[in-house]
């Protein structure tokens, strides 16, 4: 099977089986979304939605994030 049919199997398969598929992640833009993603690989997502309202109060975006010291 070549790389574009795989491709195709894979879309076609998640299309059909979760159409409507939805994260549990409370996020209100693109930035939030990104974070809280990355931040969810390492915890639950009901954990994540409880430690990024602070965070995104503090950090509202990504250059203000970037200008934090460790």
């Amino acid at each position: 099977m070549l790389k574009q049919e795989r491709y195709k199997a894979f879309v076609d398969y998640f299309s059909k089986n979760s159409p409507d598929a939805q994260t549990e992640l409370n996020y209100s833009n693109p930035f939030e979304l990104l974070v809280a993603v990355i931040l969810s690989a390492q915890c639950t997502d009901k954990r994540i939605n409880q430690v990024t309202p602070k965070l995104f109060e503090r950090y509202p975006d990504a250059h203000s994030l970037a200008a934090s010291s460790v």
